[in-house]
């Protein structure tokens, strides 16, 4: 628990058209490992048209005014019950062998979700940070904008943290940074400035606003030289290690965002948790492709933080009101089910 509680304060200190995958594969009957009969070409947000970035956006929203499948857990609509998994397993898929598999996982099954529960018929989509490496502030991206983006920066003294003597919150001190530049306040334009989530910050549970602090200077691990340096790992030991290194592509991502999403826990109640780490799979996909002989099942890593167990291949991953359990060998292909997708 303290291990993730350091991760979380680390995070905020270094503060065409697709082909649908929603209809399952008769043939196989989604069975793990058997060939998909569709693919989800996944694409970056700006390769998107106007129209499925707004389709994209509205799955979102809708998802969020769906209720949730498990009615004893906190989650109030089903995007919480995303939200909810990810807080509930946050301390055993984090700093583990698994986090990549588990959370390539979590993404596929969030994009199914938008397809088949509210009816968005385009591609997945990530973030690719490096089309922003330039000279030009980073609200300024398509990501940030307040008509086909995600919504720019949160707005200064509109959200406080609240009183959380227990620590509840996963929030360490913020020695060099306010937290109330971090947490710096409720997202104001766009599409979700009048979001609401009652899961977070942390294990807590608050009604509150969608929370953003756009951090400039964590840019610099997405510089298109930073992430050819993530891609040139030889083992996967080595590239699950960079991409957790301080500034780096996971937690620098975050950090990046601002606001809840530097929260380990409670990241999830941003919607471009799903891009970012959907930029961030597609990195370990293009890693496994580069030489899928000796990558594509390559695995390694403690099944537990600080751990001495190895995690293999048969290790088993659990996503409670989301779906099945499954391995993480059912993972590494991309081009079997239950994943089915490939990334342009």
């Amino acid at each position: 628990m303290r291990a993730l509680g350091t991760l979380s304060f680390l995070f905020l200190l270094w503060s065409a058209v697709a082909v649908p995958v929603h209809e399952p594969s008769a043939g196989a009957l989604e069975v793990p490992g058997t060939k998909c009969s569709i693919i989800d070409n996944r694409r970056e947000w700006r390769d998107l048209t106007t129209e499925q970035r707004s389709k994209y956006i509205d799955a979102v929203k809708c998802l969020h005014k769906l209720p949730p499948r498990d009615k004893t857990r906190a989650a109030t609509t089903r995007f919480e019950e995303f939200q909810a998994t990810h807080i509930l397993l946050t301390d055993r898929v984090h700093l583990v062998g698994h986090f990549l598999p588990w959370h390539r996982h979590l993404g596929t099954l969030y994009g199914r979700a938008l397809q088949e529960e509210c009816g968005y018929d385009g591609p997945t989509t990530y973030w690719d940070w490096t089309r922003d490496d330039m000279n030009l502030p980073l609200l300024n991206s398509p990501i940030f904008d307040s008509v086909t983006g995600f919504g720019g920066d949160g707005v200064e003294g509109t959200y406080t943290l609240p009183s959380d003597p227990t620590n509840q919150t996963g929030i360490f001190p913020f020695p060099g940074q306010q937290a109330s530049k971090i947490w710096k306040g409720c997202v104001q334009d766009g599409p979700f400035r009048d979001w609401v989530v009652h899961l977070g910050p942390g294990r807590m549970n608050t009604a509150h606003c969608l929370v953003r602090g756009v951090n400039e200077f964590m840019r610099s691990a997405y510089t298109v030289a930073s992430v050819e340096n993530v891609l040139g790992s030889k083992t996967f030991e080595s590239f699950r290690l960079i991409i957790d290194r301080l500034p780096g592509v996971h937690g620098g991502g975050h950090a990046m965002v601002g606001g809840e999403m530097t929260n380990t826990y409670s990241a999830g109640a941003d919607p471009l948790f799903y891009l970012h780490h959907g930029g961030l799979d597609r990195l370990w996909w293009k890693w496994q492709q580069a030489d899928p002989t000796n990558r594509l099942y390559a695995i390694s890593g403690p099944t537990t933080q600080r751990g001495r167990d190895n995690v293999t291949l048969d290790f088993e991953i659990d996503f409670p009101a989301l779906g099945p359990n499954i391995t993480v060998r059912d993972t590494m292909d991309s081009s079997l089910y239950p994943n089915c997708f490939t990334y342009e």
